[in-house]
């Protein structure tokens, strides 16, 4: 099979710079290495065929040849033979793959390794997400073993260099063209193996635990809203350090109120008879009840605001308002005495009485006229 062009196996023009090749290059080959594809010979061919370009490509009198001659430059002489594993590529390979294997061919796996962010979901009531509340939280998690100190052997003479890494937390494959470091099955990158293990833990330097957190939660709180507990997720091993928590916060709905940010609303009922004469009516709050003053001619859906009656701010000495809508609520079930009066009502209402029926029917007249 004919060999592909190497910048097109790259993604790069022709015209490409140092800097931007050897950034192609590394995204080919972190897509396809093998520690991330294991078992997979199509991505291993591509690890192949990316490095091979690369160090072609990479070197400037390599690339000149091959610019001028293709593929065919490999059977010329003069030191080109396409990929090869000679200390030139070996630099390059450890600059490229600095950040993935770690400072001096370290695997990650060898150093401490952070514990993991724990998530607790939380449900409180309207009134504690409003005022603020605390709660007494129990979370398990996984904690440094307490009889070890995070060993994981009996005691420290217990700890063995292991023998078939010697103790660098990785062992090198030969993979075709080239060799791959990989993480030591033996010591699972630690670099040292256990005689006795720790009762407690067995080996594995923590142990799951259940821990009592009070978390104090803020006036103005969410749904959605999350609190931060710095190293309260679970421990790290072999010295790292700990992870978060997130408290995620679930608020009840409330049975009158509607939220929209600080604001709070709600629907109150009145009677004709007071919307049409005015009259003072008392109105629910966070805090209690309240006096609201509707004046005459009131119409359904007017909305006042109380101030200050609504969520408090996060943060912040602000509270938000209080929108009270009323709705007009039309009598029903009326005897025959209630039905004379109304219709007596009607007789003797003028055109002031309505003023909004008598402009919405003018208003059809100029329409259609």
């Amino acid at each position: 099979m004919a060999k592909r062009d190497y910048y097109e196996i790259l993604g790069v023009d022709r015209n490409v710079s140092g800097d931007e090749l050897k950034k192609a290059y590394r995204k080919v080959a972190m897509k396809y290495h093998p520690d991330r594809n294991p078992g997979d010979k199509e991505a291993e061919d591509k690890f192949k065929e990316a490095s091979e370009a690369f160090e072609v490509l990479s070197d400037q009198s390599k690339r000149q040849r091959y610019d001028q001659f293709g593929h065919s430059a490999e059977g010329l002489g003069d030191g080109f033979s396409g990929f090869s594993q000679g200390a030139g590529f070996g630099d390059i390979f450890g600059d490229i793959f600095g950040e993935f294997f770690g400072a001096n061919g370290e695997r990650r796996g060898q150093r401490g390794e952070r514990g993991s962010d724990l998530q607790y979901n939380l449900e409180i009531n309207f009134e504690d997400a409003a005022f603020g509340t605390s709660r007494e939280l129990e979370i398990p998690r996984m904690e440094t073993c307490n009889t070890c100190g995070g060993l994981g052997a009996r005691s420290q003479n217990d700890i063995e260099t292991c023998n078939n890494c010697g103790g660098t937390g990785q062992q090198r494959i030969q993979q075709g063209f080239f060799s791959v470091a990989t993480t030591c099955a033996a010591c699972n990158g630690r670099g040292q193996t256990i005689r006795n293990v720790c009762n407690t833990c067995h080996g594995r330097t923590r142990v799951k635990k259940t821990r009592k957190i009070r978390v104090n939660i803020p006036a103005g709180v969410d749904t959605g809203s999350r609190i931060k507990l710095s190293g309260e997720g679970e421990h790290g091993s072999n010295g790292g350090p700990n992870g978060d928590l997130y408290i995620v916060l679930r608020v009840q709905d409330h049975p009158v109120f509607e939220r929209e940010g600080s604001d709070l609303f709600c629907e109150v009922p009145i009677s004709f008879t007071q919307a049409a004469l005015g009259s003072e009516i008392e109105v629910p709050t966070l805090e209690g009840k309240a006096r609201l003053k509707i004046p005459a001619g009131t119409q359904s859906h007017k909305i006042f605001r109380l101030r200050n009656k609504g969520v408090a701010q996060i943060r912040r000495p602000e509270r938000g308002d209080l929108h009270v809508r009323v709705v007009i609520e039309t009598p029903t079930n009326l005897t025959s005495r209630q039905k004379e009066l109304l219709e007596e009502f009607e007789e003797c209402c003028h055109e002031t009485s309505h003023p909004l029926r008598d402009k919405f029917f003018d208003s059809l007249k100029n329409l259609f006229s």
